[in-house]
């Protein structure tokens, strides 16, 4: 065995899920606030209109069926339409802006740290991919549906960790949420490539004129909301008559914001919409598309249907095995062939728990449902209550995972939140800085003193109590 290396030469320090450094963990403790927020709605949503369409079915698709729209602009569509092609582009506007963030000023903007998420959620869209397809070539299903369980949805997610009450360390958030991001680019080229119908390429010409048009007014400089949310209208109005999926509008223009600080910028712009618009997507936009998307007839036969026809049980074990062990296997692999070590405070069954979690396929692979199977309604349905089953198994299983592992995750909770100078900074980021020992040293004097009065006046009245009677 080779003798180990002086303590003064140079270690490989890369970890894997290691500390985030303290703008990275702000911002993924915001972000992930307004998404557990708006999962905990997303949730509240599908359960709603699981209830409606199974106790008044009638009315539900009444609703979700009404037209509404210009029909003289191409854009006379249901209410279920509007949602999944209107709503979702405001999802998708904010995953724009999410993934030029993470690429010019996050952790995928350094090539070494984002092999690992890169890999991970690459991994974890090709293994459910896979089990689909060979489920349903053994069982001679449709290949239609194979990208249906490739999808994460962190929203959903962060709304069983929510009710679960399991207090994630901001590393394992961050990958979560990193994995989401790239999740969600990946989700994007798909539907761009394979669900785009025949183009309209005046309609989408005029649309890539719009684009460079709102472009070419944020390299300006020019402001106000009642200049760009007009010009955003129109070009996905156009996006959506040229025949590609509307919401690739929305992504487009995420990724031209500006999305790094200049000298004097508290918050680029980037961020500054993102912030914006995030309650918006999440509140709103994704719980209403979740409550005209989820809406499925359940009953004993149609869960036992799940489970016998290989489309809808290749769903299900794509979002439940599949994800599981393309996540946690691709995570291994990377951290195997780069010689990163896993972080010391945590152990692989974390990394194999959150892989788990990213079963919950729901938003996105919905969506991808209805596009996969236009032709077939019956189909389509079966195919969203497979995306349910599947994404209930594995909240349930990942739930029991990360329960068996939370007291350790609220210890490291609680130990990287700890402020006990009480400057605003987490102490486990302060601990290079003389001023933090200063204050430390401070505090605990004045403590000192403070026990140092007690103990005279304890010493006091003891004597007192003592003295003759």
């Amino acid at each position: 065995m080779a003798a180990p290396a002086p303590s003064n030469a140079p270690r490989n320090n890369r970890k894997v899920l290691g500390r985030l450094s303290l703008p990275e963990r702000n911002f993924v403790a915001n972000a992930l606030r307004a998404e557990t927020v708006g999962g905990v709605l997303l949730l509240v949503a599908a359960v709603t209109a699981l209830i409606w369409a199974n106790t008044a079915g009638g009315s539900y698709e009444t609703v979700s069926g009404f037209h509404l729209g210009p029909s003289a602009l191409g854009l006379d569509l249901s209410i279920a339409h509007w949602a999944a092609d209107g709503l979702l582009a405001v999802f998708f506007f904010v995953a724009g802006i999410e993934l030029k963030r993470e690429l010019v000023a996050g952790d995928l903007r350094d090539p070494k740290a984002a092999a690992l998420p890169v890999i991970a959620a690459l991994c974890g869209m090709a293994v459910p991919a896979l089990v689909y397809v060979l489920v349903n070539t053994v069982g001679g299903g449709s290949m239609d549906g194979w990208a249906v369980p490739t999808a994460t949805d962190i929203a959903f997610a962060l709304a069983v960790l929510a009710v679960i009450g399991t207090s994630l360390p901001s590393a394992l958030r961050a990958f979560l949420l990193t994995l989401a991001v790239v999740d969600d680019l990946f989700a994007i080229l798909i539907i761009a490539v394979f669900f785009t119908s025949d183009l309209d390429f005046a309609a989408l010409g005029g649309a890539v004129i719009g684009l460079a048009v709102f472009w070419l007014l944020l390299r300006k400089g020019v402001r106000g909301w009642y200049v760009y949310v007009p010009l955003a209208l129109v070009i996905w109005g156009l996006m959506y008559n040229s025949g590609i999926h509307a919401t690739i509008a929305g992504v487009a223009m995420g990724l031209m914001l500006r999305c790094t600080r200049r000298e004097g910028e508290e918050h680029s712009p980037g961020e500054h919409i993102e912030h914006l618009v995030r309650p918006l997507s999440a509140g709103l936009a994704v719980p209403l598309f979740a409550l005209f998307s989820a809406g499925v007839a359940v009953s004993g036969g149609a869960l036992g249907d799940v489970f016998s026809q290989p489309e809808t049980l290749g769903v299900v074990l794509g979002l439940v095995v599949g994800k599981a062990v393309g996540i946690f296997g691709g995570t291994w692999l990377a951290a195997r062939f780069t010689k990163a070590e896993l972080n010391e405070e945590l152990a692989w069954a974390d990394v194999f728990a959150v892989a788990s979690l990213a079963g919950i396929g729901f938003t996105v692979s919905l969506l991808i449902g209805e596009l996969a199977f236009t032709e077939d309604p019956l189909l389509t349905d079966e195919i969203k209550a497979a995306v349910l089953m599947g994404s209930l198994i594995a909240a349930v299983l990942s739930g029991i995972l990360l329960k068996v592992r939370n007291a350790r995750y609220r210890a490291l909770y609680e130990h990287e939140e700890r402020d006990d100078d009480l400057d605003g900074i987490p102490d486990v980021y302060e601990q290079d800085k003389p001023e933090y020992h200063l204050r430390m040293a401070a505090i605990y004097e004045k403590k000192a003193a403070e026990h140092r009065r007690l103990a005279e006046v304890s010493a006091g009245a003891r004597a007192e109590d003592d003295g003759p009677a």
